[in-house]
């Protein structure tokens, strides 16, 4: 006997699990989810985290004429670059020492040409601040912006508190502002505006001799900070990656975890009545095929024998472990209250006004599943009318 159509309206989407007497074992259950929810919690932190960090990598590897990114280089060049990474690790120290050295080098010459202009015969008018009050000068601060000398210049180069020269090319802006000063505040042809131009001269032609090393070093400056730069990247990168490993095996330890109480629940759960399977049957059929492939997994991975794949399948409720009918039901109740649309009901399929090859395959199967599924429950019948 086939699933009579009038049974279609009382198909209703299976009950909750209901478990048995045993309070301390439903707490128990109970303790261990919220153990779970609060573990959980913590993992989505760290894979946002994790998340975040790779999408902003990937901007910049986008926005980046060259590939920046460990994860964007072949694996021979990364094995290159982690190499490169740790020798420049071991060498951090001794390349800083050296970076040091030579911005020392460039100050003592810089410091050369300074005493060679300072020790001239005009350099005195710009050795200490211009004495504005008592030379009467009112109108000083209305025409010079920023003041300088050679005494705020050594002090600033002496400086050890972080407000100092950070490279020569700021000490030499500062001593050209001195002579700028000087020419901009007196007309052309006052005695200190001819000093300056005078002094400012001779400090430029010194200044061209010095340039080159100044180029040079700070070419290796920018070299050395674009290498810091990656290395940061690329710790950056090793530590999410590791996160990321970590996160994986966490993940896989929450779902075996998941896993065992899911067979705990079943494993404490009441037995099936005739009633609900035969409903339980009635709702499979309510499937997308999809969703009943889905089902018939659930069913092969408990018995190794069912051929899930088969074209043509038999599903005998009544030789279902407890375990398989309640996994079904959990199954079949969360895909039908997600609003599932019903694609078979009664050992027939719905017109679903589509006649792509896929879907008249998908049809074909679901048809063929039905069947099997009401000729099972026709054997049921049969069986509990004796």
């Amino acid at each position: 006997m086939e699933i009579p159509r009038s049974l279609a309206p009382d198909v209703q989407i299976p009950e909750p699990i209901e478990y048995k007497d045993d309070a301390s074992e439903v707490e128990n259950l109970k303790n261990q989810v919220d153990e779970i929810f609060v573990k959980v919690d913590q993992l989505e932190q760290r894979l946002n985290e994790v998340e975040q960090f790779y999408t902003i990598a990937s901007r910049k590897q986008r926005s980046a004429s060259t590939p920046k990114s460990l994860s964007a280089l072949k694996d021979k060049d990364k094995e290159k670059q982690v190499a490169s990474f740790k020798k420049r690790q071991q060498d951090a120290a001794r390349r800083e020492a050296a970076a040091a050295k030579r911005m020392q080098e460039l100050m003592r010459q810089f410091h050369t040409i300074l005493r060679q202009i300072t020790q001239h015969k005009w350099a005195g008018p710009f050795m200490q601040p211009v004495d504005v009050e008592g030379l009467g000068l009112h109108d000083y601060f209305d025409v010079i912006e920023k003041p300088m000398d050679f005494s705020t210049v050594k002090s600033k180069m002496e400086a050890k508190d972080g407000n100092g020269y950070k490279n020569v090319r700021e000490i030499c802006a500062d001593v050209r502002l001195i002579f700028k000063n000087a020419m901009k505040y007196n007309e052309e042809r006052v005695d200190e505006h001819v000093m300056a131009k005078t002094l400012l001269g001779k400090f430029e032609e010194k200044w061209l001799q010095l340039l080159p090393k100044v180029h040079e070093e700070e070419k290796r400056q920018k070299e050395e900070e674009a290498e810091a730069q990656f290395d940061i990247q690329l710790a950056q990168e090793a530590a999410h990656a590791k996160m990321a490993k970590d996160l994986s095996i966490e993940l896989d330890d929450v779902d075996a975890h998941l896993e065992e109480l899911r067979e705990l629940v079943l494993q404490n759960c009441r037995k099936m009545t005739t009633e609900e399977k035969r409903r339980l049957g009635a709702a499979l059929t309510q499937l997308s095929p999809e969703d009943l492939n889905k089902a018939l997994l659930i069913v092969a991975q408990n018995d190794p024998n069912f051929q899930a794949a088969a074209d043509e399948v038999f599903l005998d409720m009544d030789a279902q472990s407890e375990s398989t009918l309640w996994k079904l039901k959990l199954f079949v109740k969360d895909t039908l209250q997600v609003g599932k649309s019903p694609a078979c009901v009664g050992g027939t399929t719905n017109n679903m006004n589509n006649t792509s090859n896929y879907q008249n395959n998908n049809n074909k199967r679901k048809r063929e599943i039905c069947v099997a599924l009401a000729k099972t429950s026709h054997k049921k019948t049969k069986k509990l009318s004796i």
